[in-house]
């Protein structure tokens, strides 16, 4: 038992250490300069070895999805646990992805450039069935936001209007804002990550007070509210971003 135990633990960690390189090849060298033979090379492994783990290269990438999914998943769960009104409930949410994307920048944009590939042919369909899955339970807790705002009378939709529509526009926005400036040049031109997930915030409560959602962006102290969720919610994410709690 305890061979095996010890067999499992070697390939998770080569698993690891493949998509750590495959990762880094991918935003260097875009899709196009991810290969199979190029990893084999960079990591030292033959391409059977890798062919063990991946089947396709559209696997290889698959993986990188799955393997960021699940990490921004684990910070989405985490803020959905915030206590305040609806509106601050999301802004919650768009702290853990602010979180994510400031701890894990490398992550973020390999699955940003991920997103533009068509994986639906060649990736494992357990892969592929787990990024939908992991999706659609991010996009349900939104919309379950949205729902509680609606019945809280924060927030009133008109046709064609639903919590579905809305809680899709604001993840459009959140993707696109990241889709946009992880693939080219950014149109005004050097963006940090810092400023990206200003510019994302700032745009989805744009979007959000159109609405008249209440409690209004320029009408309540959302400032406090970020303190709030980093201290209640990711303390230590906070320190490791460079503000202390």
């Amino acid at each position: 038992m305890s061979t095996t135990t010890r067999k499992q633990r070697e390939i998770r960690q080569r698993e690891a250490y493949l998509l750590d390189v495959a990762r880094k090849m991918l935003m260097e060298q875009g899709f196009s300069g991810l290969s199979m033979d190029r990893l084999a090379e960079a990591t030292e492994y033959s391409k059977g070895t890798i062919y063990q783990h991946f089947s396709t290269k559209e696997d290889l990438v698959a993986a990188l999805a799955v393997q960021s999914i699940e990490n921004r998943r684990e910070l989405f769960e985490r803020a959905m646990k915030f206590e305040g009104r609806p509106r601050e409930r999301m802004f919650a949410i768009g702290v853990a992805d602010e979180i994510f994307g400031r701890l894990h920048p490398q992550y973020y944009k390999a699955e940003m450039v991920i997103r533009l590939a068509n994986l639906q042919d060649r990736a494992d369909v357990q892969r592929r069935k787990l990024l939908r899955e992991r999706d659609t339970e991010c996009a349900e807790w939104v919309r379950e936001i949205v729902e509680a705002a609606v019945a809280a009378g924060d927030l009133e939709l008109r046709e064609p209007w639903t919590a579905e529509s809305l809680a899709s526009a604001i993840f459009a926005i959140a993707v696109g804002t990241h889709i946009g400036l992880a693939h080219g040049e950014p149109l005004f031109g050097e963006c940090p990550m810092e400023k990206t997930c200003w510019l994302k915030r700032e745009s989805i409560n744009v979007l959000l007070d159109g609405f008249g959602w209440r409690p209004l962006y320029s009408e309540w102290e959302y400032a406090a509210t970020r303190v709030r969720v980093m201290e209640s919610i990711f303390p230590e994410e906070w320190r490791a971003i460079g503000e202390q709690p």
